[in-house]
C-alpha cells in the first residue's frame, strides 16, 4: 500500500462516489461530493447520510467527471481518509469473497478492518514539511540555532514530512514556521515496526532429508503461485520447514503471513519464531487490545512488519510485499467462520496466494478431505514427512473394549492401571474428553425431570466449580437446585465432563499435580500460558482437556494418552463425523512419546470393531480418508459435490419452515440446473436462544451451477431479514450441519 497517496483534488462541478456500508445490506449507494471536498480514493472511509442518521462508509468506486445537471444524490458529509485503508489487491479479494460466499460487500469490507478503524478514528496528524526556503537555509548555513538545524535536517531526511510531536519542542517548530523554513501539513502517522527482536537468533537444527526436500521444493517456486500440502506425522518438524522457508523469504525482502486456527497457539509460535528469526512478528487476533491490533495491521499493510502471525481474520490483512503464505493445521474447523460472514480462511488464502503470485503451504498431520483430494488429483503438490524429526517412534494405539466394564468416573480399570504405571515411571499422562463442565445434565430418577435450557432444545451442563447450570449454546445459566423442582426428590448427575474427570484423577492420584485445559479453565488472561508452563516444567503430571489438547502443543514428557470417550465423536450425526474423529484421535495420539521414552495411546470404546477405528489403530490416515472419499462419492456428498446450506430461523417454527419450503419448491421446479435439494429439515439443534431453526442443503456437481442458483435465490428473496422475525443465511462449503 502506498503511504504517500493523497486525495485527488475535486474537479470542477460535483462528482460522485459509490460506497458500501456495514450491515446485512446488499448493494452499493451513490453520493456526491460537498462543496470543496477532495475526491476520496477507492478504499478510503467517508461519512454519509443514511436514512435518518449518518454512517461511516467505504468508497468502492469514484467518478471524477463533473455532473452536468447537478446531482440527484445526497452529499458526502465528510472525507475521513486522505489515503486508502485497503489497497487494490485486498479490495479485489474482498469483492471475490463477498460474491463467493454470498454476503453483503459492506459487511465483508468492514470486517476486514481493525475494530479501531470501523468508526471515524482518523490516522491523520499535524506535521511539518521542509520548504524550499528551509532547504536553502540549510545549504547556505544561515541557521544558527543547533535545535533548529537538527529539526531542519530531520525534515530534509524525511522528505514527505515529520509528525509535529516527533520533531522538536513547540518553540522550535513555531520558529521554523515563522521563518518560512517549514510548512504545516496533514499527514498519516507512520506505521513503524521494530526490525529485530534482540539481535540474537538461535541456531537452526539440521534438517532431516524429508524436511530439506520439502524446503527445497517450495523455495524453488518462490516468486510465483503454487499450492503445497505439507503432510507430516505429529512431531515430524513441520514448523522447522516453515522456519527455513521464512528465512529464505525474509532474505528476499518479502513478507510472510502465517495463519493458525487458535489464539492459544500464537504465543508459542511468536516466541519460537522471534528467537529463531530475530524478528518481531506482527500479531493479529481477536484477543488483542484495539490499539495493538491496529498497530500490527498498519505495519503489515505498510510492509514494515516482515512476519505476520494471525488467526482466521488475518486472511484479509493487506500485504505490501507478500512472498509466502503458511496455513498451519489447515484441517482445523476453527479456520471457518461460523457466524455472520461465513468464510473459510484457508480457501480465501489459496485464492489470495494465486492473486498475489506467491506460494502457499497448507500444513497438517491430518489434512482435510478437501485438501487431500486436491493433492491426490494434482491441483496441490504433495509433500510428506513420514517420520518424527527426533527419530522417536510413533506411539502404539490400542483400543480398550469397555463393554460391561466397571467404570470409575468414566475410566476403565485397564486405563486406570496404565495411568498409574506411567506416573510411577516418572512420565506425564494426558486424558482427552471433548466435553467440558462436570456433568452433561442433572436428572431426577423419581419423576424423570431433566435440567433443560428454556431457550434451546438442549440440556444444561453442570459446572460444579462455579455452582451453575449453563447452556453451551445460548449462554443461559442458573443456579443448581438442591432437589428436583418437580417432585422434590434427590437429583443425580448424568454424563461426564472434564471437571468431573479432573476430580476423579486428583482423588485417585494425589500429589502428582493436575492441569485442566478447556475453555472454562483457561478463560483468564495469562492462564493458558501459566498452565502450559506448569506442564513443561513437569509440575503437572496429569493433563486433562478438550479439543485444546490437539492444537499443536508439544509436551515431551507425555508418554500415555487416554481417549476417554471415543464413541462421542465416532457416532456423530454429521456426515463429517468419521473424518473429524480420525483427525482428533491421531492429533491427540501424537502428543505421546515425542521424546526418548516410547508412547502409548489407549482408546476407550463400546464398539472396538468399528471399521474407522480399526483402520486408525494401524495409523493409516490416508487409507481412512480414501475409504471416506469413496463413501462420500457414493452418497454424493462433499467434497465430491459442491454444497451450500440455507439456514432459516424465526420465533415461530412455522415461519422458518414455510420460508425454506417455498424456496425448496421453487428450486425443484424452476432452476434448470443439475441440483439436488435436500430438505428442509429441522437443524440438529432445532431451537436455539428461543428461535426455531431449519435448514436446506443444496448439492451440485458443478460449482458455477450452484452459484447461479444461489444468486437467483438472493434476487428472489432480497433481504436477509424478510420480515416476521425471520432471518436466513447462505453457508457456501459448510463444514458443520448443526
Amino acid at each position: 500500500m502506498s503511504l504517500d497517496a493523497t486525495a485527488t483534488p475535486v474537479p470542477a462541478g460535483p462528482s460522485t462516489c459509490t460506497v458500501v456500508v456495514p450491515g446485512p445490506i446488499f448493494g452499493a449507494f451513490t453520493y456526491h461530493l460537498g462543496s470543496g471536498q477532495p475526491l476520496p480514493l477507492v478504499g478510503a472511509r467517508v461519512r454519509v447520510p443514511f436514512g435518518q442518521s449518518e454512517r461511516v462508509a467505504l468508497v468502492v468506486e469514484t467518478n471524477g467527471s463533473s455532473v452536468e445537471d447537478g446531482p440527484t444524490t445526497r452529499p458526502i458529509t465528510a472525507v475521513i481518509d486522505q489515503q486508502p485503508l485497503l489497497d487494490d489487491a485486498t479490495l479485489a479479494c474482498l469483492r471475490w469473497a463477498a460474491a463467493y460466499y454470498h454476503h453483503p460487500l459492506g459487511e465483508v469490507m468492514f470486517a476486514a478492518l481493525p475494530k479501531a478503524l470501523r468508526g471515524e478514528r482518523s490516522l491523520q496528524v499535524e506535521g511539518l514539511r521542509l520548504t524550499v526556503a528551509g532547504r536553502e537555509a540549510l545549504e547556505t548555513g544561515v541557521v544558527r540555532g543547533q535545535r533548529q538545524r537538527e529539526a531542519l535536517l530531520a525534515l530534509h531526511e524525511a522528505g514527505d514530512g515529520v509528525p509535529a510531536t516527533a520533531l522538536a519542542p513547540a518553540a522550535v517548530r513555531r520558529r521554523l514556521l515563522e521563518r518560512g523554513w517549514a510548512e504545516a501539513v496533514s499527514m498519516v502517522t507512520p506505521a513503524d515496526w521494530p526490525a529485530a527482536a534482540d539481535g540474537k537468533s538461535t541456531v537452526a537444527p539440521s534438517l532431516t532429508a524429508e524436511q530439506a526436500s520439502a524446503v527445497a521444493a517450495v523455495a524453488a517456486g518462490l516468486g510465483g503461485f503454487g499450492a503445497w500440502l505439507l503432510q507430516g506425522v505429529t512431531g515430524s518438524g513441520k514448523t522447522e520447514v516453515y522456519l527455513a522457508l521464512i528465512e529464505r523469504v525474509l532474505e528476499r525482502g518479502e513478507q510472510v503471513l502465517v495463519v493458525v486456527p487458535e489464539i492459544s497457539l500464537t504465543p508459542q509460535l511468536i516466541e519460537r519464531f522471534a528467537r529463531r528469526l530475530d524478528v518481531v512478528p506482527a500479531v493479529l487476533h481477536s484477543g488483542l487490545a484495539d490499539g495493538e491490533r491496529l498497530s500490527a495491521w498498519r505495519a503489515t499493510a505498510a510492509g514494515t512488519a516482515q512476519l505476520v502471525i494471525g488467526t482466521r481474520s488475518a486472511a484479509f490483512v493487506p500485504l505490501a510485499r507478500a512472498g509466502l503464505i503458511l496455513v498451519d493445521e489447515e484441517h482445523d474447523g476453527a479456520l471457518k467462520q461460523q457466524e455472520g460472514f461465513l468464510y473459510h480462511a484457508r480457501d480465501v488464502l489459496v485464492w489470495r496466494a494465486r492473486q498475489l503470485a506467491v506460494p502457499i503451504v497448507l500444513g497438517s498431520a491430518t489434512p482435510s478431505l478437501e485438501t487431500l483430494r486436491h493433492a491426490w488429483e494434482g491441483r496441490y503438490r504433495h509433500l510428506t514427512l513420514s517420520e518424527r524429526a527426533t527419530g522417536a517412534s510413533m506411539p502404539a494405539i490400542r483400543c480398550l473394549d469397555i463393554r460391561g466394564q466397571p467404570m470409575e468416573g468414566g475410566l476403565s480399570p485397564a486405563l486406570m492401571r496404565a495411568i498409574e504405571r506411567h506416573l510411577l515411571a516418572g512420565s506425564q499422562v494426558m486424558l482427552y474428553l471433548n466435553r467440558r463442565g462436570y456433568a452433561s445434565s442433572l436428572l431426577c430418577h423419581a419423576c424423570g425431570w431433566v435440567a433443560g435450557c428454556p431457550h434451546c432444545d438442549a440440556f444444561l451442563t453442570w459446572h460444579r466449580q462455579i455452582a451453575r447450570l449453563r447452556c453451551h449454546h445460548c449462554g443461559f445459566e442458573q443456579g443448581v437446585p438442591l432437589d428436583c423442582p418437580s417432585c422434590q426428590a434427590p437429583i443425580s448427575v448424568r454424563g461426564l465432563g472434564t471437571e468431573q474427570l479432573e476430580d476423579v484423577l486428583a482423588a485417585r492420584f494425589p500429589g502428582f499435580g493436575i492441569v485442566r485445559l478447556d475453555r472454562d479453565a483457561t478463560a483468564g488472561k495469562g492462564v493458558m500460558a501459566e498452565s502450559l508452563s506448569r506442564i513443561a516444567a513437569g509440575e503437572a503430571r496429569l493433563v486433562v482437556g478438550t479439543q485444546m489438547l490437539v492444537k499443536g502443543h508439544d509436551f515431551p514428557g507425555v508418554t500415555l494418552v487416554g481417549v476417554v470417550n471415543a464413541d462421542q465423536a465416532l457416532f456423530a450425526a454429521d456426515f463429517r463425523g468419521p473424518e473429524r474423529f480420525a483427525q482428533s484421535l491421531l492429533q491427540v495420539a501424537g502428543r505421546a512419546g515425542r521424546a526418548e521414552r516410547p508412547g502409548e495411546v489407549l482408546v476407550q470404546s463400546h464398539d472396538p470393531d468399528h471399521p474407522v477405528l480399526r483402520r486408525l489403530l494401524r495409523q493409516d490416515y490416508s487409507a481412512v480418508m480414501a475409504a471416506e472419499l469413496a463413501e462420500r462419492e457414493q452418497a454424493e456428498l462433499p467434497p465430491t459435490r459442491f454444497a451450500a446450506l440455507l439456514r432459516a430461523d424465526a420465533p415461530s417454527a412455522d415461519v422458518a419452515r414455510a420460508f425454506l419450503e417455498r424456496l425448496a419448491a421453487e428450486l425443484r421446479e424452476t432452476t434448470g440446473e443439475p441440483l439436488a435439494v435436500w430438505g428442509p429439515v429441522p437443524a440438529p439443534l432445532a431451537r436455539r436462544a428461543g428461535r426455531y431453526r431449519f435448514q436446506l442443503l443444496l448439492l451440485a456437481r458443478v460449482r458455477s451451477a450452484l452459484h447461479r442458483v444461489l444468486w437467483r435465490v438472493d434476487e428472489s428473496v432480497g433481504s436477509r431479514r424478510p420480515g416476521k422475525g425471520l432471518r436466513w443465511s447462505i453457508d457456501v462449503d459448510p463444514i458443520d450441519l448443526a
